[in-house]
């Protein structure tokens, strides 16, 4: 598999993981947190490296928020423009449980037959 088709993979795959990410980063934060400070979290829970793209979290951040998965705030930043803050909703973490038992059937499917279990 040439580089393009590996990124093209990883693209494909992370569009459908990073809200279920997102979710599980809030519901395991104590405090509200901005888009950018989300980012970096995933950043160094990924040593160092970028799982999915700023420009990618913004979007999906918006995306749960009008769901009404999350709430938002806006807060006036004295280093630069004002930052929203997230939080998670009862909703939010309903969906969280769901998706993660639905991630962890497919997880189980797929590894299955990367691992030879079944002919």
């Amino acid at each position: 598999m040439d580089d393009s088709q590996a990124r093209k993979f990883q693209k494909d795959l992370n569009a459908g993981l990073v809200a279920l990410v997102l979710l599980a980063v809030l519901e395991r934060s104590s405090e509200d947190l901005y888009g950018y400070e989300i980012a970096k979290r995933l950043q160094r829970a990924n040593d160092g490296e970028a799982q999915f793209k700023e420009g990618t979290v913004y979007p999906v951040l918006r995306a749960l928020a009008a769901g009404g998965l999350l709430t938002s705030r806006v807060v006036p930043s004295y280093a630069g423009p004002p930052r929203r803050y997230y939080r998670i909703t009862d909703d939010g973490r309903a969906m969280l449980r769901q998706w993660s038992a639905i991630w962890q059937q497919t997880r189980e499917f797929v590894d299955r037959f990367i691992e030879g279990k079944v002919s």
